[in-house]
């Protein structure tokens, strides 16, 4: 029976130019992928069918126009219908005719986002004006993947905002995206099986809230009352502890799916590290004696939930470990490579947002001179790109860490 719920939902949004990027794309991905795709078009209201037959051409896969209630299934390509907005709606689609927006890409993308979080993955290709960077933004902010298509986009509008917008994670040509899709698919296989947070927390009665942070602010200081766990809905947090000496090292960056602080549960009277949001947050707070019973009541989730902290606090140690003994410049380097995921999913390069030399000093424990010297090295060095529309981590970084001369 064919799975309603694939691995990854794929929304892909193009304009002028953008029907050559499908077929690339198409040409180039394997028809057993377990994903479903979906593409958003800006078509006249009498194209959207000849875009499917035209599509089927390029893929072993089933493509079709989607139509309302239609349950959305793995293996499957959808073009989203003539003069209509398209939404996720459960496992289905939600169809809205006429249209209502000049946007509907981005309409479509912050839908996924919100139906399935961490599995929704945006693809912007070819088109002009910026639809869909919105969409990347949202889908960023619940935990999933973007990609933009490179300078090989015949009008590179829409690709170039949702670049600009530092909401991308991956900008490439549209023949190579379904490569890193598959990277990215192996990644999360990795994780941890059976642990489904949101299930392990609907056994969670009483003893929770929901709490919103906003950008900068301190969710809870070294030293404070250890009496709560936290859950990432969206956005991400850093943790960090300080020496009596005042200085500060960054033990790991947190993002949605993740827990933190659960020294709680573990006998820890106060807090021996600190948090706090890099980004707005929400986040779930869950009282300490709430998550103990629990954990008592629901056996086989607290042994995955274990296996799933320990996996995350082997990366803590490394960090630390790093932290302590080696030089600013490889510090600087882990920390660069945490804030484009590398160390977590372990994907080949990514655009992150503009921050600041003076957080990263803080971070990294240095000055912002230091900081300037080493940022200047590493993109003489080719491991860096920055300009107005943020940060370019290259996986050639990593020798930074791994070798320990860099001339």
């Amino acid at each position: 029976m064919e799975k309603i719920h694939p691995a990854f939902i794929i929304g892909i949004g193009g304009s002028a130019g953008g029907l050559s990027a499908y077929k690339a794309f198409l040409d180039a991905l394997p028809s057993t992928t377990g994903n479903a795709y979906v593409i958003i078009s800006h078509l006249l209201p009498t194209a959207s069918s000849r875009l499917a037959d035209i599509l089927s051409r390029h893929t072993k896969m089933e493509v079709m126009v989607a139509c309302m209630a239609m349950p959305i299934l793995a293996n499957h390509v959808y073009v989203s219908p003539p003069n209509t907005d398209l939404l996720i709606d459960g496992g289905t689609f939600k169809v809205v005719s006429p249209r209502t927006t000049r946007k509907p890409i981005d309409l479509f993308l912050i839908s996924l986002a919100d139906a399935v979080g961490k599995r929704a993955v945006g693809i912007v290709f070819s088109g002009y004006d910026g639809d869909g960077t919105e969409g990347c933004r949202h889908i960023k902010e619940n935990g999933g993947t973007t990609f933009a298509q490179d300078m090989s986009a015949e009008v590179d509008g829409m690709p170039l905002s949702a670049q600009a917008s530092g909401y991308v994670d991956f900008v490439l040509p549209p023949g190579k995206i379904p490569a890193a899709l598959q990277r990215l698919g192996r990644a999360i296989a990795t994780r941890i099986d059976g642990f489904d947070p949101r299930r392990f927390l609907s056994t969670i009665g009483e003893g929770r809230k929901i709490v919103q942070v906003r950008k900068k602010e301190i969710i809870y200081s070294q030293g404070e009352a250890c009496d709560a766990v936290f859950y990432i809905q969206k956005g991400t947090v850093r943790l960090s502890v300080l020496s009596n000496e005042g200085k500060e090292a960054t033990i790991g960056l947190m993002t949605p799916g993740d827990f933190f602080g659960e020294g709680c549960l573990a006998g820890q009277i106060l807090r021996m590290g600190g948090a706090n949001a890099m980004t707005d947050c929400e986040l779930m707070r869950i009282d300490k004696k709430a998550m103990m019973l629990a954990l008592g009541r629901e056996r086989k989730l607290s042994d995955v939930f274990t296996k799933y902290l320990l996996a995350r606090n082997i990366r803590f140690e490394a960090d630390l470990v790093d932290h302590i003994f080696n030089s600013s410049e490889k510090r600087l380097a882990r920390i660069l490579l945490l804030l484009s995921h590398f160390g977590k999913e372990g994907t080949p390069e990514v655009v992150v947002p503009r921050i600041s030399q003076e957080t990263l000093a803080e971070m990294v424990g240095t000055t912002r001179s230091r900081v300037s010297h080493f940022m200047n090295k590493f993109r003489t060095l080719g491991f860096i790109d920055y300009d107005d529309g943020g940060l370019t981590i290259h996986s050639s970084l990593l020798s930074v860490i791994l070798l320990d001369r860099l001339d």
